[in-house]
């Protein structure tokens, strides 16, 4: 996925109000958009470099937005509206093994009166139902891990995965790792423990779980290789 421009540098200055962030560009303070609603953990720290887009619509109020934070010499992609994007993308090029058997892709489905899924992908014999979960933690040094708080929302869409998988669908969660120095994927229980329990619910009934890293720069991000789940 490209950008539509090539990606301003800052750095960062602090977040607040959840989703604002200021920057430091070219010796002002500017206000960016933050399009992630998580914690962030550990990628906050005053002074890191970051990316932005600028968009040139004239009645956004914050024509700004965050896209990618510098931590550790490692570039992350932040920007949870861009996932889908990307997996499309990957989608429709054949760059996810498991998943080139499907030709029909569908995005942001309805699956029952509260739930949409991100996509539901089909062949003449089969219909699945994928679920897009945006990974920017890690804790320890290769490994990345999910949530990164509290998600209510992320266990709604495992127990529904599982409805899916009960009622003939198959049923896909796709962890979308925004970095490229992961070799394993865990669950981290210890931030979310209803999410850690509903995950392992879905294992069981046959949801089946993939983990795929990205590559990405001031001008870009595009999956690069599938990681392996480590159970915790």
């Amino acid at each position: 996925m490209k950008f539509k421009d090539r990606l301003l540098q800052g750095t960062l200055v602090k977040r607040y109000k959840r989703f604002f962030i200021d920057i430091k560009y070219k010796n002002k303070v500017i206000t960016a958009h933050c399009p992630n609603s998580g914690s962030m953990m550990g990628l906050l720290k005053t002074g890191n470099k970051v990316w932005f887009s600028k968009s040139d619509n004239p009645e956004r109020k914050l024509k700004y937005t965050l896209e990618i934070i510098e931590c550790k010499k490692k570039m992350i992609g932040v920007n949870t509206l861009l996932a889908n994007k990307i997996v499309a993308e990957a989608l429709y090029n054949k760059k996810i093994t498991d998943l080139i058997r499907f030709d029909n892709i569908k995005a942001e489905v309805k699956f029952s009166k509260n739930t949409r899924f991100d996509f539901l992908i089909s062949n003449q014999n089969e219909k699945c139902f994928l679920e897009v979960k945006n990974v920017t933690l890690s804790r320890e040094e290769k490994i990345s891990e999910f949530p990164d708080s509290i998600t209510s929302r992320g266990t709604k869409h495992l127990k529904e995965l599982i409805n899916a998988k009960n009622k003939g669908y198959e049923s896909y969660l796709f962890f979308l790792i925004q970095r490229d120095n992961s070799t394993f994927f865990k669950i981290a229980d210890d931030i979310d423990k209803n999410y850690k329990i509903a995950f392992g619910e879905a294992i069981k009934a046959g949801v089946k779980i993939l983990c795929y890293d990205c590559k990405l720069n001031n001008k870009e991000i595009i999956i690069n290789k599938q990681i392996q789940y480590k159970k915790s």
